[in-house]
């Protein structure tokens, strides 16, 4: 199965029918270079606050309230775009009011035969939990598509393993990791998280990034970071358990994954960190024992 995985400058779009085009243009270009799942960043939503006047695009919460209202025509619009690419498609997240004011970022899935699903990011970083209107989200999923188990990590949540190795246990064996980071440091982050995910649970992980400038954003006002798709680094993949990297050009990034040759992997493998990991938990490793030196 191919992959598509953005590194997505973010625009300026004057309208929501110019954001449509442009999602259309990225879409048919996946499709026509044989992806079979795309995905797109973390809070791709947040360039749609572009088309309000500059009372609402300058202040973060009155952009959520907005774009709300936009909520039903980006579902139909990455609906109509599934259907007609045949592509799975995750357009990166979706900043959705679940009431009382409250905000969850969403990633929806959306399949080639009208189906519809979302993971909600659950773990906040420190600009989401300042927003004070922002609230992780309650429950972990994995998707069955065509055979395949796969997991939505969405951006900091990549950095956790524990609710990765959940999803592995589920059957996933490809997380999808929509991302956003402002900094070097965040971006060094979500990659090392990522890496360490695929060495783990010995599992393919695609991560997708906003690129560029958008200074009319108080929330996409930076944004850095290569978009990749990783693998475990042992027998069979790359050393360095990058399969592709944008390494530096935006638009797609591209990956063949075989996820027999991921399964056969663990029958040469030089370490087994997915089937060793419940050694972790054996009695006398749950906590460290303090030894005076003198």
């Amino acid at each position: 199965m191919k992959i598509a995985v953005a590194r997505y400058p973010v625009g300026r779009p004057g309208s929501f029918a110019e954001f449509a085009e442009t999602q259309r243009q990225w879409i048919e270009e996946a499709a026509q270079a044989g992806a079979g799942i795309a995905l797109l960043p973390e809070y791709l939503s947040l360039e749609l606050a572009a088309v309000f006047d500059d009372a609402v695009r300058d202040d973060l919460h009155a952009s959520l309230a907005s774009l709300q209202a936009l909520r039903q025509d980006w579902i139909d619009l990455y609906r109509g775009l599934a259907a007609d690419s045949g592509m799975l498609l995750v357009p990166g997240s979706f900043l959705l009011d679940v009431g009382n004011g409250r905000y969850r970022n969403r990633a929806d899935v959306f399949t080639p035969d009208g189906g519809h699903d979302w993971q909600d990011k659950l773990q906040l970083t420190g600009f989401e939990k300042g927003a004070a209107i922002i609230d992780g989200g309650d429950a972990l999923r994995v998707f069955e598509y065509r055979g395949l188990r796969f997991g939505i990590a969405v951006c900091y949540d990549i950095e956790f393993p524990l609710p990765v190795r959940a999803q592995v246990e589920a059957g996933a064996r490809l997380i999808l990791a929509p991302s956003c980071t402002d900094t070097a440091a965040g971006a060094t982050r979500v990659r090392v998280g990522c890496l360490a995910r695929a060495l783990e649970n010995r599992c393919f992980i695609a991560q997708a990034v906003t690129a560029g400038d958008a200074p009319w954003s108080p929330a996409l006002d930076v944004n850095t970071g290569e978009a990749a798709v990783y693998a475990p680094m042992d027998v069979g993949f790359p050393a360095d358990g990058v399969l592709a990297s944008s390494d530096g050009r935006d638009g797609w990034t591209l990956a063949d994954v075989d996820f027999d040759a991921l399964q056969a992997s663990r029958a040469h493998a030089q370490v087994a960190n997915d089937r060793d990991w419940p050694q972790q938990s054996l009695p006398p490793l749950r906590a460290a024992r303090v030894t005076a030196l003198g």
